[in-house]
């Protein structure tokens, strides 16, 4: 006699399983926010290809590697901010502060090209990166169930 597949057991009528209740430990393998466009590995490529441009920016140098190291670090980047977003927006895992520097340098850039003074540049971004803080450490809350890091 052969094994029975478990699609014969269930029972044809049988509702949907619905989704786990997200937990207040450490968070599962299975709760990972999946990617908008399905299980391709952009991510995966990106940070390859910015391993492969860094590595040969310092293989060229000059003035042509320096630009490849800058593409490196900034596809590497977005690459990672990417994942951090997904996972914080999710419930999955808090990247707080990772996403709160980053509006933190995002304004500094805006007023370093606007050439405005350092100390109001430094005011400025600390204020975006309190501000930014706080309203991402509640919106974490609201999706993990009322857990403020994991």
């Amino acid at each position: 006699m052969g094994r029975r597949s478990r699609n014969r057991l269930a029972a044809p009528d049988a509702p949907p399983a619905r989704p786990r209740p997200p937990t207040r430990g450490r968070p599962r393998i299975e709760d990972r926010p999946q990617a908008p466009w399905g299980s391709f590995p952009l991510v995966e490529l990106c940070v390859l290809l910015a391993l492969g441009l860094g590595v040969g920016g310092f293989v060229v140098g000059g003035g042509r590697g320096r630009v490849m190291l800058a593409c490196a670090a900034a596809l590497g980047s977005l690459a990672g901010l990417e994942l951090a977003i997904r996972e914080h927006f999710a419930g999955y895992r808090s990247h707080t502060t990772v996403l709160a520097a980053t509006t933190g340098i995002a304004v500094m850039a805006i007023l370093f090209f606007a050439r405005a003074a350092y100390g109001l540049m430094l005011v400025l971004a600390a204020a975006a990166f309190a501000t930014a803080f706080w309203a991402l450490r509640g919106a974490f809350r609201r999706r993990s169930g009322g857990v403020s890091f994991r």
